[in-house]
């Protein structure tokens, strides 16, 4: 399981912007294709909201890729 560290003085992180930071996703535009297909997973559930706020804890599947989100 990978894992992202929220910036220090954020308490959130968009899923769309995850992707991208993490180089699953080649753009932005592909990024929000795939979550609205329902190929992203939100601790357990289907997400398709691409602007969903991920919080300390959450943990994110997308394309065999397990993300936990981290704050601090």
């Amino acid at each position: 399981m990978k894992e992202f560290k929220i910036r220090d003085g954020e308490e959130f992180i968009e899923l769309v912007k995850l992707l991208k930071l993490m180089d699953l996703v080649n753009s932005g535009g592909e990024a929000k294709v795939r979550i609205q297909e329902g190929e992203a997973t939100l601790n357990g559930e289907v997400e398709t909201r691409k602007r969903k706020k991920l919080y300390d804890g959450d943990i994110v599947t997308f394309d065999g890729t397990k993300i936990k989100i981290n704050k601090t």
